[in-house]
Parts: structure tokens; sequence; C-alpha cells
């Protein structure tokens, strides 16, 4: 066991904590790692915000990348040293999923309670109580176990800033388009919300050879940037009725819908700027008890495709490598993502800056 200092939600709607708890010794097929740097993601808001039911006290984080420090007993894919991406949707490898290539859906790990490891139980804790581990992952803390299928092995030469984002919002955003979707060369896209996930989606389409590619948002400085990343048309929802301009700028709906966001609202809107035939891509996580209206007759009548996208349907230990090797060749921008940069003590400030909607992504960067 030993005493790290972690960010700890007690409470909804309450400040984070930054203090001193415990983290004990890697078990039987866990992974001891030292992190280097982690996303401020929205999935964590919701669980700020009280938008999640989520058990309490918990460390946040999920979007991360670090150095192993220790391996527990019959570790074998990684050993101390091994720079590695966190995987927040750890895999058994064997159950029905996994086999069939959807390691993402593992069923065995789903089987136990939130704010869990695999296999059941928290490594954290304060005074003798048990903290609860956010996406099984409790990044935002100097030091997390995981399981051992939630460390990817990645090359030493790799910025661990960059590789943080591979963790959650490059893996979700570019493998809705490529993975979920399968965007074919030559489609209209576009895009509901341009925020971390939602560039990573324009990256996506523009690595598909997307013809058009609409960014959607009611922030000018989200749009500037969803521009920057491969947006050949945007619209400001604020302003504009975006089912009826996406309608007008593609001739009556475009083959690909991504929503990235998480609302009842732009569900609805990912669906409706749909031509016939089309495909809307959910890869926003919406808060608990959200619902969105979908026009049942349209469905059928049209033809439509309405699908989730959950962690971009990756196969993690192949696809956060090659994200990495597209980065390396200039494929895909990591760096530009990053637009704010924070030390674990401003954790709340980082998440106030997300919630305002401040474009690109905030890193906590740990010493």
């Amino acid at each position: 066991m030993r005493t790290i200092r972690a960010g700890v939600l007690y409470e909804p709607n309450q400040p984070i904590r930054v203090e001193e708890v415990q983290l004990d010794d890697p078990q039987a097929g866990e992974v001891m790692v030292k992190i280097a740097a982690g996303g401020v993601c929205r999935s964590d808001l919701h669980a700020i915000n009280g938008e999640w039911r989520m058990p309490l006290p918990m460390v946040l984080g999920h979007e991360a990348a670090g150095v192993v420090e220790a391996v527990g007993p019959g570790v074998t894919r990684v050993k101390p040293g091994d720079r590695v991406i966190l995987n927040f949707s750890p895999n058994c490898g064997v159950c029905r999923y996994c086999v069939s290539g959807k390691p993402h859906l593992c069923e065995t790990t789903r089987k136990y309670p939130l704010g869990v490891l695999p296999g059941g139980g928290t490594r954290l804790s304060k005074d003798g109580q048990p903290i609860y581990h956010f996406a099984r992952t409790a990044s935002m803390a100097e030091y997390t176990v995981v399981h051992e299928s939630g460390a990817v092995p990645i090359p030493a030469d790799v910025s661990m800033e960059m590789a943080a984002l591979v963790g959650c919002s490059v893996t979700t955003g570019i493998g809705a388009v490529i993975n979920t979707a399968g965007v074919e060369p030559g489609s209209t896209v576009a895009v509901i919300g341009c925020g971390g996930v939602g560039l990573n989606i324009i990256q996506g389409a523009r690595l598909a050879n997307a013809s058009q590619i609409i960014a959607v948002d009611i922030s000018e400085p989200k749009l500037e940037m969803a521009r920057r990343f491969g947006a050949t048309d945007d619209v400001d929802a604020s302003e504009a009725d975006p089912v009826q301009r996406i309608r007008e700028m593609t001739g009556g709906g475009v083959d690909y819908a991504f929503e990235a966001l998480g609302t009842g609202a732009t569900v609805t809107t990912a669906f409706d700027c749909l031509r016939p035939g089309g495909t809307a891509v959910i890869a926003g996580m919406a808060p608990d008890g959200v619902t969105a209206a979908i026009d049942a007759r349209m469905l059928a009548g049209t033809e439509k495709t309405l699908k989730g996208s959950y962690y971009g349907s990756a196969r993690v230990s192949i696809d956060m490598p090659r994200l990495l090797t597209l980065a390396k060749a200039g494929k895909i921008d990591l760096e530009g993502l990053v637009t704010r940069r924070y030390p674990l003590e401003q954790i709340n400030e980082a998440y106030a800056a997300l919630d305002r909607g401040e474009p690109g992504r905030g890193l906590i960067i740990f010493d």
C-alpha cells in the first residue's frame, strides 16, 4: 500500500478534493500505473454534476497515460517500466463479445458494479473506508491500479500527453467513424457537437475521405477549431435550424450524422438531418434518464439507421497503437487538440472550463 494524491468527488455539485488517499498494491491480473497525463472529459463532468448516479466517494478520470510501476501475480502483457495508455473498458478475452471482436462490450466486466475493478472491490481507500474507481480507471491520481487489459503498451518515443488523449476522445471519435459507421469515401457527414470527441469524429471523417464534413455547434470558437481539423462547412445552431441548413447544403440530408454531445435534442437532430437510407451514430454519453424523440414512422418509412457507438467500437490493443502511428505519420493531429494544461491542484478549474464550453481538450499534467 502507498499514499498518493488524488482528485476525489464526495458529493455531486461540490468541489473535487485533492487529498491523500491509500492505494493498495495490484492483485492477481492487475497493474499499478504512475500517471503522466490525464484528459478532462465530459463523462467525468456527468458524475460531478450528478447527472450520472455513481457510488461515492470516487476518484475521477478515465483518459490517461503513464508508466507501469508494478504488476500483480500472473500479469504477462506488461512489465514495470512499460509506457501505457489506460483502457477504461477492460475485458476478459473469453466471453462471446471478446472473441467476436467486440471487447469494449465485454459481458464479464459489465457484471461488476460501477466503481469496482473486474473481480470485485476497490484498491483505493481513506481512513479504512473504500473509495471507488471512476470507469474502473480512477486516473485523476498520481498512481492507479487497473486490470491488466486496462493498460495498453505503447512505444517509448510517444508523447505521454498525446497518448493520454488516445485513451478516450481520439479512440471514441475516430473509432465511431471507422469502426462503428464504416464511412465510405465520398460520403457526406454531419457532426453534432464539436468538443473533444466531435473534433476527432471530424478527423475520422477526413481519414475516411468524406466529401463534405459539416460541423454543428453553438460556439463560434468550437466551429473555428472544427474547420482547422477538417470540417468543410459549419452551422451555428444558435442562429439557424441545423436540420434545415444541412438539408439545404446537401440536397436532402447527409449520409452519416454523428452525435457527440449527449442530449435528447442533439440525438433527434442527428436523425432528422439524414437523407433516406442514412445512418445516425450516437457517440455522446447522455445523463441518466435522457430520452430522444424519434419519428417512428420515418424510421421505417425512410430506412434510416440509428445506432450507438461505445468507445468507438474499439479493439484497443490494436486500435490505440494504430492511432499513434497515424499521428506520427501526420494523418491525424493530436497536439492541436490540447488547448489547456493544469496541475492536479487545479482540477476544479479544469472541469469548470470544460463546463463553460471552452474549445479543445484540457489536460491534467502530473510531475
